[in-house]
């Protein structure tokens, strides 16, 4: 029985994530503190200079819109969320409530016409 083995590439995993943190517009500093880690620890894991434990890409995948298989191996689902759509919703989750609503009824006005 032939089985597809996948290989965990710390260089492969830390470029994914630093592209999207950058498409996000986030910095290292700022992220490394939605995680709870220090920031040459973080800046290290996006130069594949040290691996990571599962809670740190957890974490990781949740602050940047990202799926574990798409961190550790590049795999993306088919019904996966655009990237631009993970962006939006990234910025609408990291503000105020009041913001949010704000945003939310401009977007609707917006896409309505």
């Amino acid at each position: 029985m032939e089985q597809n083995r996948q290989y965990y590439d710390k260089i492969a995993a830390g470029r994914r994530i630093s592209d999207q943190r950058k498409r996000l517009g986030i910095s290292r500093q700022r992220m490394a503190e939605y995680i709870g880690k220090a920031e040459k620890y973080y800046a290290d894991i996006e130069r594949g200079y040290c691996g990571m434990s599962l809670e740190t890409m957890i974490g990781i995948a949740g602050t940047l819109g990202l799926t574990l298989d798409y961190i550790a191996f590049g795999e993306e689902e088919e019904h996966e969320l655009p990237k631009e759509t993970k962006s939006i919703m990234f910025y609408l989750d990291n503000c105020s409530e009041k913001r949010r609503k704000k945003a939310v009824e401009l977007l609707q006005v917006y896409l309505s016409e």
